[in-house]
């Protein structure tokens, strides 16, 4: 990669860490063709920037940019799925309405897509979901207090439950990480599939968003069952016998189309 401008070059550096933990200064050189003292100039920017911690060398990422690709990982994955169960329950929301939007990444596709919403508040335990929404004129945001859970920008346990029963939502929007074939919703955490059932019950209404692919997964922890929710909007892929099992759960379920269904 030749002529590549520093800032260009920069970003090439950190997605290379992201797939080499480990890679030395003479390497680098060599990969982008410039001298080994433009790369080390490099390193001690992204260093100062907290991205990168420098080794013997050469450096390695920092912590935070790890969780940052690993979450980056997780929300590009399947994501135009998860858009267009997105546009499906953007419809489901209308001016003035109180909103409840949990940690999910599928509910953080949902979280771009009301930023042009009149009068909404969005109340959640996302940092990534506030962060969407915090210069949206038409929308007031409310995060949720509690525990910064390891691993992902998401607020959990006691102190989130708490402030959760201070508030009566309108619609509350979550995701899964997996649905069981007997219509079970399940979460990899324990923390969080506590604080999903809450959600629901200080909601008027509950929606799941989760594409075809949760179907038939489970995770460590179940948080109710289809039956307690009022719509599960999935996309088509979901066996036709085990459609008819969840409609005689779920009062009303959407299946829509991705773009490359």
């Amino acid at each position: 990669m030749k002529n590549l401008p520093s800032a260009a070059r920069k970003n090439k550096i950190r997605e290379r860490f992201s797939s080499h933990p480990g890679v030395s200064i003479s390497e680098l050189a060599r990969e982008f063709d410039v001298s080994e003292m433009t790369i080390r100039r490099d390193l001690t920017s992204l260093e100062k920037e907290t991205h990168i911690q420098r080794t013997h060398g050469g450096a390695v990422l920092t912590e935070r940019m790890i969780l940052e690709f690993d979450y980056r990982d997780r929300r590009e994955l399947n994501r135009e799925h998860k858009r267009a169960i997105a546009e499906e329950a953007r419809k489901l929301v209308a001016p003035g309405d109180r909103l409840i939007l949990d940690t999910g990444t599928t509910t953080l596709e949902l979280a771009t897509l009301l930023r042009d919403g009149v009068n909404l508040t969005v109340i959640t335990p996302s940092l990534a979901v506030a962060s969407e929404l915090q210069h949206a004129p038409g929308v007031e945001v409310i995060l949720l207090g509690g525990t910064i859970r390891r691993g992902s920008p998401d607020l959990t346990g006691p102190a989130t439950e708490h402030c959760l029963e201070l508030f009566s939502a309108d619609i509350a929007f979550q995701g899964a990480d997996g649905i069981g074939a007997d219509g079970k919703i399940y979460n990899s955490d324990l923390r969080l599939a506590r604080v999903d059932k809450l959600m629901r019950k200080v909601a008027k209404r509950s929606c799941i968003l989760a594409d075809h692919t949760k179907v038939g997964q489970t995770a460590l922890a179940c948080s109710g069952t289809l039956a307690d929710v009022d719509t599960f909007i999935t996309t088509k892929g979901i066996p036709a016998d085990t459609l008819r099992r969840f409609a005689k759960l779920c009062p009303q379920i959407i299946t829509v189309s991705s773009p490359t269904s």
